[in-house]
């Protein structure tokens, strides 16, 4: 099979083409690798899918006419739409970026798809669509208003694909992905970053919130079920499944690390969530087993820090 993946040099997006490529699949994608958060990081990811022969190329979701030319020069079996501004804080004040590039850029993303009559796309969604629901969140559950801009492109996106022309299309609402290779912007890199350096961390909420972290292999496996199994439109939440606290998140970063942070606490941030928690049962039908424990995610993240970051 060939897999176009959008966004190719992101976090999941590197470590699911790796993946595919173990599994000996063709895969080929393209990134605009813009400077939300250091381009360096992007390239360095780029670097690793040339050693696996993956075919990477730079795009942009708003320019229309590459959009075409890429889909129809490599024809893929599957799109894994992945591409999007990401953050829901930094959303708050740059929607603009977030309309542009989610919404108005999966629109012509999407029109390149039908042009080109490919039949099966997965794409990104995002837990925090269903905020406002009582937990865990599955699938059915009402879109209530969004709390920040990110949330509410990412709804647009849903509907975007539902009613497209595209015989099979089917979402995945992530929940707070983590690992190796991971984004800048997210608390595990930021707290890893500032223990080390002898920095205060934030804790909002006062340290009162929980958050469904999910292990990104564990994403990556998922991501398999749903290619196994595509249907012509369906939804999937994905997540581990196991609420965590805030304080126990940063205790195994200061294990792992084998340094003391030093903690500062602050209000509730507007754009977040207090809790999140994942439904997977549905998932779980096609086979879904995330395996991997926060400490053992967050060991694997600082050990790839460390000897990426040369600490």
């Amino acid at each position: 099979m060939k897999f176009m993946i959008t966004g190719i040099a992101g976090f999941i997006g590197s470590t699911l083409a790796i993946r595919l490529r173990e599994l000996g699949h063709e895969v080929c994608g393209f990134d605009n690798m813009n400077s939300y958060y250091d381009p360096e990081l992007k390239w360095a990811r780029a670097s690793r899918l040339k050693e696996h022969d993956v075919d990477f190329r730079t795009g942009d979701l708003n320019n229309p006419e590459r959009m075409y030319e890429l889909v129809a020069a490599w024809k893929p079996d599957y799109c894994i739409h992945l591409a999007a501004m990401a953050g829901v804080r930094y959303s708050m004040d740059h929607a603009d970026e977030y309309i542009r590039v989610n919404a108005l850029g999966t629109h012509h993303l999407i029109q390149a798809l039908e042009l080109c009559k490919v039949e099966n796309v997965i794409y990104a969604s995002t837990s925090c669509v269903m905020h406002g629901n009582e937990l865990p969140w599955g699938e059915p559950e009402y879109l209530y208003p969004q709390i920040n801009p990110y949330g509410y492109t990412k709804a647009i996106n849903e509907s975007q694909f539902h009613i497209s022309k595209i015989p099979n299309a089917v979402g995945l609402r992530f929940f707070t992905v983590y690992g190796p290779w991971g984004r800048p912007d997210m608390a595990l890199f930021d707290f890893t970053k500032n223990i080390l350096a002898g920095n205060p961390i934030t804790l909002f909420n006062y340290g009162d919130m929980k958050r469904d972290f999910t292990y990104v292999d564990d994403i990556v496996q998922g991501i398999e079920c749903v290619i196994n199994n595509m249907t012509p439109r369906d939804m999937y939440s994905i997540g581990r499944g196991e609420v965590v606290e805030l304080q126990r998140f940063v205790d195994a970063i200061q294990k792992s690390l084998g340094v003391d942070a030093i903690i500062e606490y602050g209000p509730k941030h507007p754009a977040d969530a207090k809790e999140t928690a994942s439904d997977t049962t549905k998932l779980q039908k096609l086979g879904y087993a995330p395996k991997t424990s926060i400490e053992q995610g967050v060991d694997n993240f600082v050990k790839w820090y460390l000897e990426h970051y040369h600490e």
